[in-house]
């Protein structure tokens, strides 16, 4: 520290305590900084450095208090009852209704909705990793989750319809129904490994990046490249039933708050999805092993909309900065999920 011309001493990060006569001295204060003698100034000093030292205590006890308060003891009983309740609701249903339903998908259900209602978006992903180890038919684990995706996508486009922009959301689904059809044809008549492949590996490297450095801003902004990332969304909706990632992404480079980005991105989603379940769904089409779309999922609904009740109460006490966080993680898993 030196003086400057009013005596006041200034903070250097380097050489510790120095006056100006270059002399480096030797008296300890409460604080671990040394001076050549307890002087008036060097008390004040210390002093405020020690108030300043109590207010960073204070604040870390602050956000300690918070994060404590958002997993206080009642939320946590109450979670542990809707689990609980959801495995009675399970092995009622297996019991006198549907010898099928499974206990654990049902909680793979939950889990995947609370995670991935936080953000909105990557229920598949999530939800996709766990339910493909427990019911032995992929097919049925589809349609359980197209089902269940969409059941919790109208919930979460409901508790955001206040947020809804409807003019920034028309060109996304404009271009969104150019590029279904394509995705539709690319699934049905090409292989979609090195497809998905592509898309995984792009989707993994910009969520790596962005989580690593500052929020990016595009500044040249318009609305063609809106209807461009919506033809993106469609193409990965209909080729491989994931069609937030694209959307979502050029949502977050907008730079808008996480209500407005979620309030364009979530209809998107949900739209894209009732149209490809639509699509599978019409008379005479059939799956794979001659099937016809099966609604069973239905069952599991009660999961989806409990698990993203729980998100959407994270959801709101996040603030853009940790939104984007969360945001980039879930594309993080997506990724990885279409690389597995």
């Amino acid at each position: 520290m030196r003086p400057n011309q009013s005596g006041l001493l200034q903070v250097t990060r380097l050489t510790g305590v120095m006056f100006s006569d270059g002399q480096f001295p030797d008296w300890t204060t409460s604080a671990g900084y040394k001076t050549t003698k307890p002087t008036s100034t060097c008390i004040e000093f210390d002093r405020a450095l020690d108030n300043h030292l109590a207010t960073a205590r204070a604040a870390r006890a602050m956000v300690i208090g918070d994060v404590v308060e958002r997993f206080r003891p009642r939320r946590v009983l109450f979670l542990g009852m809707t689990v609980g309740g959801l495995l009675v609701y399970a092995l009622a249903l297996k019991q006198f209704h549907a010898p099928s339903i499974s206990t654990l998908a049902m909680l793979a259900v939950f889990f995947a909705a609370l995670f991935s209602s936080i953000a909105g978006f990557a229920f598949s992903a999530i939800c996709g990793a766990m339910l493909f180890h427990l019911i032995d038919q992929p097919v049925e684990a589809v349609q359980i989750m197209m089902v269940c995706s969409v059941g919790g996508q109208a919930l979460m486009v409901w508790h955001l319809r206040h947020a809804i922009d409807w003019r920034a959301l028309a060109p996304f689904v404009l271009g969104a129904a150019i590029g279904l059809p394509i995705g539709v044809h690319i699934l049905l008549h090409t292989p979609t490994d090195v497809f998905m492949r592509i898309i995984g590996t792009f989707i993994v490297l910009y969520a790596a990046v962005m989580i690593l450095r500052r929020p990016v801003v595009v500044a040249r902004q318009h609305a063609v490249f809106d209807a461009l990332a919506g033809v993106l969304g469609g193409v990965t909706g209909g080729m491989a039933a994931f069609p937030g990632a694209f959307v979502t992404v050029w949502c977050g480079l907008k730079g808008w708050s996480k209500e407005r980005q979620r309030g364009v991105y979530q209809p998107f989603i949900l739209l894209v999805q009732i149209a490809a379940i639509a699509l599978i769904a019409m008379p005479g089409l059939r799956l794979a092993h001659g099937r016809s779309f099966d609604f069973a999922g239905i069952e599991y609904l009660p999961a989806m909309f409990g698990g993203c009740l729980f998100g959407m109460g994270v959801f709101r006490k996040l603030n853009d900065r940790q939104f984007a966080f969360g945001v980039n993680t879930l594309l993080l898993v997506s990724g990885a999920a279409l690389l597995v």
